[in-house]
């Protein structure tokens, strides 16, 4: 059976599964809307956290940064995982012992203020949109290949699925469902892991196949093999790293404090019965997330040795149908500089600008023709890096079923976060914008009603910044922590932890964070990019990193403005003395 009808198959039934435990799932109360009722067993709620958290950029794109800058791609696992653990413990039960719908909510009662509940709307908006962007051209992007449409036909279809299932089932529909998926995703990642393993070091677990020698009998590691393939072709090696110390430094905390920080992940452990249920899940999620993330480095290796060993050098005239299919989607394009009709894959980028601008023409050896210059560089072939993971099975040959699986589990990944990240999106307008500030006196069916329309717009709006991502998918999610953690950090941390910690604080500390990170990114992504590089950076520090320096703002202004204004209420200092001590 053809890779195409498997991969009908496979999204279909998938799909099916998902709309049916929607409707099986389906809210009756904002309760279950809002938090699945609170009595989400812990192994369910990990299962639905590890697929909430591991969204299109750790399913599709981290591997393909990784695969193609080497080290420098560790700043994604570092971030991550060390961000979540930061959820983990030192966030998660004092929150979840708190007992609020959402995080606004939190913030409002915590600093006794409208003004500071309207501000943590804003930036939870402001998140979950920034971030959602990733998970809808994930989306674009396995449907434009596999089932051949446009990327933006693509999108849509996403957010007919998504609509369905978060508009019916609120959280209890998606948490259900996220179950499904993270069975769905992680199967799909570990399988073709495990066989390219096999092929390439004979080790069948991917995470000590990157350490073992290659299967051919020559006894050299397989990560020296690519050292050598890589540096030969005029590329950086790959065990080497190119990003300054300070950016990587700082990348790194915007991840981990923006993990701790992100409003849709944290909501999760608001849906399990008690606090002890909330640090069981999180350990759960733990084991279930580190499946992927000790598996991830092992792919982007492997992707990139059966990169150089089976497409440069290759005649396009005798490439492989799944060459020509994605150069069709638009994800990978090729120039024949020197006009021998053979792919040329080196160091550089091949065109500029780097992203292709296709003409709608054929070339002699039937290439679509681009629009673009030639770049300085040898290299005649670009690839995409959100395509990695998706393509990797074909390019190492693996059977049909494996590749039809593979795109079913970029779907989940995708769709479990945008569902998890638009019910935020639709909680914080419904719940904490209009029931807790504009109309408390609303009903609870009229809030139902409210929280589902809310979604719907939310999901249109999210389909139309998936179109029109701002950068590759983990780049977007990049900048989605990086609000999160200039934002939302300081002001759970302090709101914990410190007791004098007051509303004018925390509003001033949320819009400095906010405004001068959101500036910064939007300044070298839209205003200017062509000063997008470090000889433009502020301290040499990315978009990517600016994050951190905004989280370092906010807690400055934050403890600067809590010492010049009065402290925060007896009732609020003892509600803080109360949720530190999470039993």
């Amino acid at each position: 059976m053809s890779a195409q009808v498997l991969t009908y198959l496979f999204v279909g039934a998938s799909f099916a599964l998902y709309v049916g435990i929607a409707i099986w799932s389906r809210s009756s109360s904002t309760k279950e809307f809002y938090v699945a009722g609170g009595h989400v067993n812990p192994v369910a709620n990990g299962a639905a956290t590890a697929a909430d958290w591991m969204s299109a950029a750790s399913f599709l794109s981290m591997a393909g940064i990784i695969a193609f800058e080497g080290a420098d791609g560790a700043r994604y696992l570092m971030g991550w995982t060390g961000g979540y653990v930061l959820l983990a413990l030192l966030l998660a039960p004092y929150l979840r012992k708190f007992s609020k719908f959402t995080v606004p909510d939190f913030v409002g009662d915590r600093y006794y203020s409208q003004t500071a509940r309207l501000v943590a709307v804003v930036c939870v908006i402001f998140i979950s949109f920034t971030y959602v962007a990733g998970q809808m051209r994930g989306v674009g992007i396995v449907f434009s290949r596999f089932l051949e449409v446009d990327i933006n036909t693509g999108v849509i279809i996403g957010m007919g699925i998504v609509f369905f299932y978060a508009v019916l089932g609120g959280m209890k529909g998606i948490t259900y469902t996220q179950v499904a998926q993270y069975c769905v995703l992680i199967f799909a990642y570990l399988v073709p892991a495990i066989y390219i393993s096999i092929a390439l070091t004979g080790n069948p677990l991917p995470m000590f196949g990157l350490g073992s020698t290659m299967a051919d009998g020559s006894g050299v590691y397989l990560l020296d093999k690519l050292d050598g393939l890589t540096t030969e072709l005029g590329m950086a090696a790959f065990t080497s790293g190119n990003k300054s110390t300070i950016d990587m430094l700082f990348i790194t905390a915007a991840l981990m404090a923006g993990t701790a920080g992100l409003p849709h992940v944290i909501v999760r452990f608001f849906t399990v019965p008690k606090v002890r249920d909330a640090r069981i899940s999180a350990g759960y999620a733990l084991v279930f997330i580190a499946l992927l993330y000790t598996t991830a480095p092992a792919v982007a290796a492997f992707a990139r040795m059966n990169i150089i060993n089976n497409v440069d050098g290759m005649t396009y005239e005798d490439a492989p149908s799944w060459f020509s299919k994605w150069e069709d989607s638009g994800l990978i394009a090729w120039r024949d500089k020197n006009k021998d009709g053979v792919v040329q894959y080196r160091g550089g980028n091949a065109l500029a600008p780097a992203k292709p601008v296709f003409t709608g023409e054929r070339g002699r050896s039937g290439e679509r023709i681009l629009g673009n210059s030639d770049s300085t560089s040898e290299n005649e072939l670009y690839i995409d890096r959100d395509i990695i993971v998706l393509a990797h099975p074909e390019i190492a040959q693996l059977p049909n079923w494996v590749i039809a699986l593979v795109a079913a589990g970029g779907l989940a990944a995708a769709l479990s976060t945008a569902a998890g990240l638009l019910l935020v999106i639709s909680s914080a307008v419904s719940h904490d914008l209009m029931k807790k500030t504009f109309k408390p006196g609303i009903t609870e069916r009229q809030e139902l009603l409210l929280a589902r329309i809310s979604a719907a717009v939310a999901i249109g709006i999210a389909g139309l910044f998936g179109i029109y991502p701002p950068g590759f998918v983990a780049e977007v999610v990049a900048f989605a922590f990086g609000l999160a953690a200039a934002s939302f950090f300081p002001v759970l941390l302090l709101g914990i932890f410190y007791k004098r910690m007051n509303k004018e604080a925390a509003i001033s500390g949320m819009i400095t964070g906010l405004v001068f990170t959101f500036a910064y990114i939007a300044y070298f992504k839209f205003v200017s990019p062509a000063d997008n590089n470090p000889d433009h950076w502020w301290f040499g520090i990315s978009p990517e990193g600016i994050g951190t320096l905004g989280m370092l703002a906010n807690f400055v202004v934050s403890l600067i403005v809590c010492r010049l204004t009065p402290p925060p209420p007896a009732e609020v200092q003892a509600l803080v003395e109360n949720i530190r001590v999470p039993h």
